[in-house]
């Protein structure tokens, strides 16, 4: 018992005295590890404040340069304005002095120009007492004696002006004949195109004679058709394979010949088919002048028409003007024109544009009552072409004024054109005119539907509209054309009236 309680007063005493330990013991370590700390926070500050100061002295020396940079820039700037004002000062000096010189100088001279216009006034006074001294010596006035001094000078000069003005005159033509022929020289050279006389016949080839009996028909009702609906004289004769379509209109010609060629590949010919045959060849023909009137235009160059008078120029084509292709005359001039305006230094556009419709009017002078160049004039105003086109093409003929140097490059354009060797005929023209004024009498009846003059004019066909005219009156008028063409018209031979009252009925079986 007592050992026990030994034991554990000891271990009370024990532990005692090891707390205490313990305690003294972190006490001291607490200790050193505060001192630890501390030190380095001292250290912390003191290389804080050492830094401080190292900003803080280098701040202040940057600020010191900067004053100094500062002052430094402001003691120059001062020097500049110093030296400035300085040179301003030395111009205005100058300036001053100039100003000084200037004002002496305009005073000597306004003293000059007043002893100039003293000097002068006492001349004039002198001249008009030496005048009047003059006057009275010869006894005329001033204007007397001007006249007659003029007088003497003109006669004595006259006889020698007047030769001069001539050999100027007769050089300065003979220059310019020359130089004009030059210039037509080479604008001929530049287009120099082909030409063919236009004929009034065409020739049909067909593939063996036997095609022939079929083209003329059953007593001759199928060759009576077709030229009843194309206007146009077949010919059948020993030729052989070959059948001549005969007629002084181009067009008509080339429908006949569209159309026998057509029945003649088609192999059935009978007047249901010819009708169908003469309505494709006139669809076929009215595409022939677009295109032909299309490629006009492309070859001279002209963009912009409008197409209707594109077909109107095609129609050219199909005309003739004294034996010359109207198309292939238009298209000539249009080239020669150009070539004279560039010579020249005239608007070449212009200029080709006016020779290509200079003879617009030609394609439908036969429908419309007018000259070509009246016709013309109308049918570019009705498309707007321009004025200026117009003006240029309306003198080619002189019916107008020359308003515009292009005008007188078309005229002679155009006369280049038709005197060119074999370019024309005239009896061909004649005789194309003549079968038109033919065709024209006859169709001046209001019962007659269409005319048809054939066989080189002494024959001519008349088809009357039945519903306007009975047989009785078909006789009447036959008699009443021939007496018309007896009057108007001058012709060789006879002319045989043939005037055709066709009805025809037709029904529908449903």
């Amino acid at each position: 018992m007592e050992i026990s309680l030994t034991i554990l007063v000891i271990a009370i005493l024990s532990l005692t005295a090891g707390s205490i330990m313990g305690y003294f013991a972190r006490q001291t370590i607490a200790k050193k590890q505060l001192h630890t700390a501390e030190g380095k926070a001292s250290r912390i500050i003191e290389e804080s404040v050492q830094k401080s100061q190292e900003i803080l002295i280098e701040a202040k020396n940057k600020a010191v340069n900067i004053l100094e940079e500062a002052k430094k820039k402001e003691q120059d700037r001062e020097n500049q304005i110093l030296r400035s004002e300085e040179r301003l000062e030395k111009r205005e000096e100058t300036i001053d002095k100039k100003m000084e010189e200037i004002e002496r100088g305009r005073v000597a001279l306004e003293k000059k120009a007043d002893e100039i216009r003293k000097i002068r006034k006492e001349v004039d006074e002198a001249r008009r007492q030496e005048l009047k001294r003059l006057e009275k010596i010869a006894g005329l006035s001033k204007e007397a004696a001007k006249k007659i001094l003029l007088q003497l000078t003109e006669e004595e000069s006259r006889e020698h002006l007047a030769k001069k003005m001539k050999e100027m005159e007769v050089r300065g033509r003979e220059d310019l004949d020359k130089k004009a022929k030059d210039i037509m020289t080479q604008a001929i050279q530049k287009y120099a195109g082909s030409h063919a006389a236009e004929v009034t016949t065409t020739t049909v080839s067909i593939p063996s004679d036997e095609v022939k009996g079929r083209i003329i028909g059953r007593e001759g009702r199928n060759i009576k058709a077709l030229e009843r609906l194309t206007g146009i004289e077949i010919i059948v004769d020993d030729t052989p394979e070959a059948i001549v379509v005969s007629g002084f209109d181009p067009i008509r010609r080339e429908i006949a010949k569209i159309s026998l060629e057509k029945l003649i590949g088609d192999g059935r010919i009978h007047p249901t088919k010819i009708e169908e045959a003469v309505e494709f060849a006139k669809n076929e023909i009215n595409n022939k002048i677009r295109e032909a009137g299309e490629a006009a235009a492309y070859d001279v160059g002209i963009a912009g028409l409008d197409p209707k008078l594109v077909h109107i120029l095609g129609r050219l084509r199909y005309r003739t003007s004294f034996g010359q292709n109207a198309l292939l005359h238009s298209l000539e001039v249009a080239h020669l024109s150009g070539a004279l305006a560039a010579e020249l230094g005239a608007d070449v556009s212009l200029a080709k544009k006016a020779g290509l419709l200079h003879d617009i009017g030609k394609a439908v002078d036969h429908e419309v009552q007018g000259t070509h160049v009246e016709i013309g004039i109308k049918i570019l105003e009705k498309f707007s072409v321009g004025k200026e086109i117009i003006n240029a093409m309306k003198s080619h003929h002189e019916d107008y004024p020359f308003e515009v140097p292009e005008s007188m490059i078309i005229a002679a354009a155009d006369a280049i054109s038709a005197s060119r060797p074999g370019a024309r005929k005239d009896t061909l023209e004649n005789y194309l005119k003549r079968l038109e004024e033919l065709e024209s009498v006859a169709n001046s009846f209001p019962e007659v539907e269409k005319t048809y003059a054939i066989q080189a004019g002494r024959e001519i066909r008349v088809f009357v509209k039945p519903d306007k005219i009975d047989d009785l009156g078909a006789m009447k008028l036959t008699r009443a054309i021939a007496d018309k063409i007896e009057k108007e018209l001058k012709y060789p031979g006879e002319i045989k009236v043939n005037v055709i009252r066709e009805v025809r009925v037709t029904e529908y079986a449903r």
